[in-house]
């Protein structure tokens, strides 16, 4: 899920259980497209995540995009860089202070739970699952 600065969704997918995240990350962020009143929106201003998609792939493929990403640096990632010393590169920019606001997604998730439906996931098939977390998230964005 995608959400804005306020946690509001901006676009869902539905993967299996057992999926990583960082393999989902471009699809979710080419389903992004928010009115502006002429073209639609559709590349966020920055991308603050965690550790999971600190992939040199996915840090490529953003850049490639103009996409400005907030994404701590790996232990392991660290290590390697180091251990190559100056053909390891420099490491990767990252700002502490706008990282701090990753909670808002955090807690777009936990708003999103409150529906029983999307937190136990009674529903079978992913269409219908998908669309109890739609209308959730409909609900949600009209809420303050």
């Amino acid at each position: 899920m995608a959400v804005d600065g306020r946690g509001r969704p901006l676009a869902v997918r539905v993967s299996a259980g057992q999926a990583g995240d960082n393999p989902e990350l471009m699809p979710v962020l080419s389903a992004i497209s928010v009115p502006t009143g002429r073209r639609p929106r559709s590349r966020p201003d920055v991308l603050i995540a965690d550790k999971a998609y600190s992939h040199p792939s996915t840090r490529k493929a953003l850049r490639g995009k103009g996409i400005k990403t907030v994404i701590p640096e790996r232990a392991d990632q660290k290590a390697h860089r180091t251990n190559r010393g100056s053909a390891g590169g420099r490491p990767p920019a990252f700002d502490p202070e706008v990282y701090k606001q990753r909670n808002v997604v955090e807690r777009g998730f936990n708003r999103l739970k409150q529906w029983r439906g999307v937190a136990t996931r009674y529903d079978k098939k992913a269409r219908n699952y998908r669309a109890g977390i739609i209308l959730a998230a409909i609900i949600l964005c009209w809420l303050p």
